[in-house]
């Protein structure tokens, strides 16, 4: 990320928001794979590669590797973009139904559609990755399904915060034009701290002074319900577009915030 805003000649500060922590003896794990044995399951969503390489891992923990895979092999699988495609393909798993960019929940739902794959009276299991995606969970069940998320990785804030605070004061000083936000669960571990040092309202009024950018639209959802306004979204949403894209766009978008 610091070599990508430097080449596109912006001179970076990188905060680490979040760590990655895995969840041990894991019992949703272990239940999901006996019913999965049992073929209870009808569908299987896997919305990032990580959590998919975690999910097996947790897997592997109670059951051979190869039972898994067999019975994933069985089952009907939905994968929310090319990371998580790229692991069930080493794993020769069959992939049904891909959703399209920009890769967030509303294009599984939209990909079902437009192949007419209805979810009534399916029992679904969604690969959480971090965080429950409840407006899924919700629209599932409205169209008549069963919704089972199983959690294999939970995002945390990292041990030492100090960059987090630094950061919010600093922003707060008005010190960066552009706010660069790369997940979701960023925007609420950095909410987190400025309610720690009890400035949340004035970090939300600094930030909305300086340039917003997002990487996609479920980060610029998460941004949108704490008020934030959008300056810049990335499509597709990549670490490489959102860089330059956003500084393309800066001089314009920062002379109109002034």
């Amino acid at each position: 990320m610091q070599a990508l805003i430097e080449r596109n000649q912006g001179i970076p500060t990188l905060v680490h928001s979040m760590d990655e922590i895995p969840l041990e003896d894991n019992a949703q794990v272990k239940a999901f794979c006996e019913r999965l044995f049992r073929g209870e399951i009808d569908v299987i969503v896997f919305l990032t590669g990580v959590g998919a390489t975690a999910l097996l891992q947790a897997a592997e923990a109670y059951y051979p590797r190869e039972q898994v895979l067999d019975a994933l092999r069985k089952t009907i699988v939905t994968v929310r973009g090319p990371k998580p495609t790229v692991v069930l393909r080493n794993w020769e798993v069959p992939i049904h139904y891909s959703a399209p960019e920009p890769n967030t929940w509303h294009e599984i739902i939209s990909i079902w559609d437009e192949k007419e794959f209805s979810v009534t009276g399916k029992h679904i299991v969604v690969q959480e990755y971090g965080k429950p995606v409840q407006e899924f969970y919700d629209e599932l069940r409205n169209r008549g399904a069963q919704v089972t998320p199983v959690t294999v990785y939970r995002w945390a804030l990292p041990e030492d915060t100090s960059g987090l605070r630094n950061a919010v004061h600093a922003t707060i000083r008005g010190e960066f034009d552009i706010l660069m936000f790369t997940s979701a669960q960023q925007v609420s571990h950095i909410l987190k701290i400025a309610e720690e040092e009890q400035v949340r309202d004035k970090w939300l009024a600094a930030a909305s002074g300086a340039m917003i950018a997002s990487v996609g639209p479920a980060c610029s959802e998460a941004l949108n319900q704490e008020g934030l306004p959008i300056d810049f979204e990335s499509s597709p949403p990549k670490m490489g577009p959102l860089v330059k894209g956003a500084l393309e766009a800066a001089p314009e978008t920062l002379a109109r915030k002034k």
